[in-house]
């Protein structure tokens, strides 16, 4: 057995509806807990949360603790317990790990570069103003999340990887099929996003897509390529999406005059956003390969371990310095210069093209939900009059 606390009526994984700035009680209780904690699994048995910020990054890079599904409790369903194929079944850069992780990352890095991506920010700010500009011509208020949110990344992910915006609908489609509870519906929508994908590695094709498939292994099959881009897909709008919802929110309550025109002040904006509210409030399932022991705690071979991102994001105790929205160690997210770009582009739109947007609602009255499991908290609406 595990020497680690398990704290009593925790269940970091439950759903929840609360005020956006009501902080989440489960992460206190976790933290004083210890560094490593011990909780029951969505998909059955234990399994172990990281609580603190250092302890949290030596895991990130520790060899001794896997992504690959492989590694999971023999006892799990896949399905589930919301899985990724193997690596052997399904290579990607959240299945990969070591050597075969490193080369499959410096194929897609330079793509998503800083530099590179920035070349791309008069086309982000255009497709930020082109979606608000259609909302906002109907004259009355708009739900923000219940279409921009979705539609903007994605928009943004298909242009830049060369797939024709006429498959945006279907995208959108399958983008929120993944978070149906309805059974096959996940893979459905993996099918679904890894088909779109077809159209951007085309023999013909410019883009992004196109780039990745001549920058990939030459071992790399059609069907490997498709998910490479899948993932980039679904992973690229659920970045920004949820984020997206809490930004705009803060950047409205008092409307969009009061939005800073310095870059630094939208930036640091930004980053607390996304630290306050991460992509995802843990990092995806890794596994020990091995017995390991952390922090005093021993775990068996095929533990299940989280890092605990929002908790740690948000632990008034934490050194200052850079937080784990976008994870850290070999499997930092690569789309990260993307994500914040598209986040400080939609801040800019509404301050210079919708001086006189605000919030139709006042802010108090604005909730968050989660709907279990690893999955990131979203707004439950957002009604914006956008024209004032």
């Amino acid at each position: 057995m595990s020497n680690a606390p398990h704290p009593d009526g925790v269940d970091p994984f439950a759903p929840f509806v609360r005020g956006l700035d009501e902080p989440d009680p489960t992460r206190a209780a976790l933290r004083s807990a210890g560094p490593i904690v011990e909780v029951d699994a969505p998909a059955g048995g234990r399994a172990w949360v990281v609580t603190d910020d250092a302890l949290a990054r030596a895991v990130l890079v520790d060899p001794r603790i896997a992504k690959d599904p492989a590694f999971a409790p023999l006892d799990w369903d896949p399905q589930r317990a919301g899985l990724e194929r193997t690596a052997a079944e399904q290579p990607s850069l959240t299945t990969l790990d070591g050597p075969e992780h490193a080369a499959l990352r410096r194929a897609h890095a330079p793509i998503f570069a800083a530099k590179r991506i920035h070349r791309h920010s008069g086309r982000i700010h255009a497709i930020a103003r082109e979606l608000l500009a259609e909302l906002a011509a109907g004259g009355a208020d708009v739900d923000l999340v219940a279409d921009f949110t979705t539609r903007y990344p994605l928009t943004v992910l298909l242009d830049l990887l060369g797939v024709p915006l006429d498959h945006l609908d279907r995208a959108t489609d399958a983008c929120r099929l993944m978070f149906s509870a309805e059974p096959g519906a996940q893979g459905r929508a993996i099918a679904e996003l890894s088909e779109l994908a077809e159209d951007g590695i085309r023999d013909d094709s410019r883009g992004f897509a196109a780039e990745l498939r001549d920058r990939v292994s030459p071992e790399t099959t059609r069907d490997q390529l498709r998910y490479h881009l899948f993932g980039l897909i679904f992973a690229g709008q659920l970045t920004t999406d949820a984020a997206l919802g809490f930004l705009l929110a803060r950047l409205l309550s008092d409307g969009a005059h009061r939005i800073p025109a310095e870059e630094e002040a939208v930036d640091e904006l930004v980053r607390d956003t996304l630290r306050m509210h991460p992509p995802a409030p843990f990092t995806l399932w890794r596994f020990t390969t091995e017995e390991v022991e952390l922090a005093g705690v021993r775990l068996p071979a095929r533990a299940p371990v989280l890092v605990d991102v929002l908790g740690i994001n948000t632990d008034p105790a934490r050194p200052s310095g850079p937080d784990l929205a976008f994870g850290a160690g070999p499997h930092f997210c690569i789309g990260a210069q993307l994500a914040q770009l598209e986040l400080r582009a939609v801040a800019a739109v509404l301050r210079t093209d919708f001086p006189g947007a605000r919030l139709a609602v006042p802010f108090g009255e604005l909730r968050q939900t989660g709907i279990g499991g690893l999955l990131s908290s979203r707004l439950t609406g957002l009604p914006v009059s956008l024209r004032g």
